[in-house]
């Protein structure tokens, strides 16, 4: 577990980019996730007319603005201003709340150029439309992790992608050899060396608007704290299914909100690094 003179830069450093002006709150989950795992800095960039309101919401974080389109979009190239926060973060988390596919595909292109080298990759919503379209990349491979949902996984493949658990599986391990990355798909997730977990928990009420959000950013935050991809994409999945399976147990199986699965997380990773003695460099 972190010592007591850790700074927040040694708990890893964590950028967040999405944010459109109808969805500012799905970058708000992302971040809020990576800091229940206990990520030490956060930043956030999102397009410029929520950016203020982001920084309130959200005082933990430092945000920037981001040019953004008549409709509110992300601008794929005006991310200059993000420049020295990729260059140096540790995780750097990519597709909450972006919703338009052809500046997402020019915001990632301008993104990876900027990457530092030791910075590593998570990839949500329509960041994962945007790989599909630009196609593997030695720039990411190797330091990406994909959260796709079974749509986004056909859109990775290329190809209809079946409901059954074996499924599911093929399908992970095909999009971890083709874009050289941790995978986490419906509960199941996969390595470049078709190595597969399988999470026995998770319940229903997951299916609700933001929990993949939280999922990414769980994973974004457990990256930047030093986890590899695979541990980080399995740890990750496990977590916000029990978080689930507890809010369900309190809650009810559906109603409960996506952000109440962040007051679980610390709990339930808790218990995990006391279970498995695993903790942060």
């Amino acid at each position: 577990m972190p010592r007591v003179d850790d700074s927040k830069y040694g708990r890893g450093d964590v950028l967040v980019v999405g944010g459109a002006r109808s969805t500012p709150g799905a970058v708000l989950l992302a971040g809020m996730a990576a800091l229940r795992m206990g990520a030490g800095r956060l930043s956030l960039g999102a397009s410029e007319s929520v950016a203020v309101g982001l920084a309130i919401a959200l005082p933990e974080a430092g945000v920037t603005g981001l040019a953004e389109t008549s409709a509110g979009a992300v601008r794929g190239e005006g991310v200059k201003a993000l420049a020295d926060s990729v260059a140096s973060a540790d995780a750097l988390l990519i597709g909450p709340g972006l919703d338009d596919g052809e500046e997402t595909a020019k915001l990632l292109g301008r993104l990876t150029s900027l990457l530092g080298e030791e910075t590593k990759v998570v990839l949500d919503a329509y960041a994962l439309g945007a790989l599909a379209e630009l196609g593997a990349s030695d720039r990411l491979s190797g330091r990406l992790v994909l959260t796709p949902k079974p749509g986004e996984a056909e859109m990775l493949l290329e190809a209809e992608v079946g409901s059954a658990p074996e499924e599911q599986a093929e399908a992970a391990v095909e999009i971890a050899r083709r874009y050289g990355a941790a995978v986490s798909l419906q509960g199941v997730v996969a390595d470049t060396d078709a190595n597969t977990w399988h999470t026995s928990t998770g319940h229903g009420g997951l299916a609700t608007s933001g929990s993949g959000d939280v999922l990414a950013g769980s994973v974004t935050g457990l990256v930047a704290r030093g986890a590899t991809l695979a541990q980080a994409a399995c740890w990750a999945t496990h977590l916000h299914a029990v978080a689930g399976d507890r809010l369900a147990a309190r809650v009810g199986p559906t109603g409960f909100l996506a952000r109440e699965l962040l007051d679980e997380l610390p709990v339930v990773l808790t218990e995990l690094t006391t279970s498995t003695g695993w903790s942060s460099p």
